[in-house]
């Protein structure tokens, strides 16, 4: 199962809403459960270096079913992850990206964020996120 379209651009325009809120320029991405592109959205004056790390947070996201600050803390020297982001042709470890699960807790999608402090875009991507009314994905033993 996939996000539709009318979710992913609904996600998209409440992430959009809280960047204005926050007075900052974002480039902010939807993908569907198979980590392709659904919606996408470069703001005004957002860096164009944020359009691909705005999209490999989203794909990070899809790809493990967790936050992407959430992975980056496992990938850090020592951890069980180190070198992670090497893989899949890239991903991208800190905040910013984050699943989207339906209410069955199943990943229907992911949105990632990026264009201010990973703080900035992580909070982004939380309000296109809440706007669905879905959580994150069970606990997995792994996670910290």
């Amino acid at each position: 199962m996939h996000v539709n379209l009318a979710n992913a651009e609904k996600a998209i325009e409440a992430a959009r809403k809280k960047a204005v809120q926050m007075k900052t320029q974002m480039c902010i991405a939807v993908v569907d459960s198979g980590a392709n592109l659904k919606a996408f959205i470069r703001m005004d004056d957002a860096w164009v270096g944020s359009i691909d790390i705005a999209i490999k947070k989203a794909r990070t996201a899809c790809f493990f079913g967790m936050a992407t600050g959430d992975l980056g803390q496992l990938s850090q020297p020592a951890k069980p992850l180190y070198g992670i982001e090497h893989s899949n042709d890239g991903l991208i470890t800190f905040p910013g990206g984050l699943p989207i699960v339906d209410e069955d807790g199943v990943l229907v999608g992911a949105i990632g964020v990026s264009g201010s402090s990973v703080e900035n875009d992580h909070a982004v991507a939380a309000a296109g996120v809440a706007v669905l009314g879905v959580s994150e994905l069970p606990e997995h033993p792994w996670r910290t």
